[in-house]
């Protein structure tokens, strides 16, 4: 509704300019030829001549107004749904990302509200209470990461992080980053030349650990996740690849979308931030992300890189993940 009315107050704006500025056109127009027409040089027949090609200039200017009158409105309209275009999706935006916080808080909190409600019910043996405690604790739990992961989307689009950005040992960082996931899923590690990035050795282990984390939650359990890097002339690249369902070219169009997940997983732990975190992280270190799959031939997530400049071997020699001297 919103829009609609102010789609139509742009295109009654907009028409009105357009009318006006042809207005002020066409009486310059015929100012300017009739102030310039030396009538005193002229015959007294020649006056007649000339009237009538006045005459046929007003008629002219009158005639294109009368069809500006029907063509602005059309043009004032199209140009509104333009200029409101961007706005619009913005908005529809900000919508889906509030619809999808409120679904994501509401779950969290309908458990940790019956948890209590249900402990209060009537007196309990201390292990009940323990145990409704615990699963009061874990729904705090998942709101704490919700709450960090919304933290970070803010931060990674909305503020400059690379004033705390240091260069890094990438092959460390995801060595760190698959020792802290150890026990989740069997991981296989390749590790490519040695290469460095500059970024925050926070930021990209969390992308890294997400990609990782994902590629365990739609495994079969027992089957191994293999973790690479390698370089590709300017970039670096940290490869993360599953052996679960795949998606199709649909999903994975959209598997960077806040707070989307396909219906196959839905029943799966999560908020469907991941992979929009990562997605931010890795634009705030001038890098990207993509998805490589198909309907049952598993998963490939690769991340992208921008090496340092000064190369990439010889950048990262002496230091440790975190960008510190040996």
């Amino acid at each position: 509704m919103i829009f609609r009315r102010a789609i139509l107050w742009l295109t009654v704006g907009y028409t009105a300019l357009q009318l006006l500025l042809f207005g002020v056109f066409a009486v310059a127009v015929y100012s300017f030829v009739t102030g310039t027409f030396d009538f005193d040089a002229v015959e007294p027949e020649d006056e007649h001549i000339a009237e009538l090609g006045f005459a046929a200039l007003r008629q002219g200017l009158l005639l294109a107004f009368a069809a500006l009158l029907v063509l602005a409105p059309l043009f004032g309209y199209l140009m509104a749904r333009s200029a409101l275009k961007p706005v619009r999706a913005g908005y529809e935006l900000q919508q889906r990302f509030v619809d999808g916080v409120s679904h994501e808080l509401r779950t969290p909190l309908s458990v940790l509200q019956g948890e209590l409600e249900l402990a209060l019910t009537r007196e309990r043996s201390p292990e009940e209470y323990q145990a409704a405690i615990a699963r009061s604790l874990a729904a705090v739990d998942g709101l704490t990461r919700l709450t960090d992961d919304l933290l970070l989307l803010t931060q990674g689009s909305g503020r400059r992080l690379d004033a705390a950005f240091r260069p890094l040992d990438v092959n460390e960082l995801v060595e760190e980053a698959v020792h802290a996931r150890a026990g989740a899923a069997p991981v296989e590690v390749r590790l490519g030349p040695l290469f460095a990035v500059r970024g925050s050795p926070e930021l990209l282990a969390q992308a890294v650990g997400n990609l990782i984390d994902n590629a365990v939650k739609f495994s079969p359990p027992g089957t191994p996740i293999r973790v690479s890097t390698a370089v590709a002339g300017p970039t670096g690249m940290i490869a993360v690849r599953d052996q679960g369902p795949g998606m199709s070219q649909d999903e994975t169009r959209h598997a960077f979308d806040r707070f989307w997940r396909a219906d196959a997983a839905r029943s799966t732990p999560g908020h469907g931030l991941g992979l929009s975190l990562v997605r931010e992280i890795c634009a705030a270190h001038g890098g990207d992300v993509r998805l490589f799959s198909s309907p049952g031939s598993g998963t490939t997530a690769r991340m992208t890189l921008p090496l340092l400049p000064e190369g990439s071997a010889v950048a990262a020699e002496g230091m440790d993940s975190g960008g510190r001297p040996l």
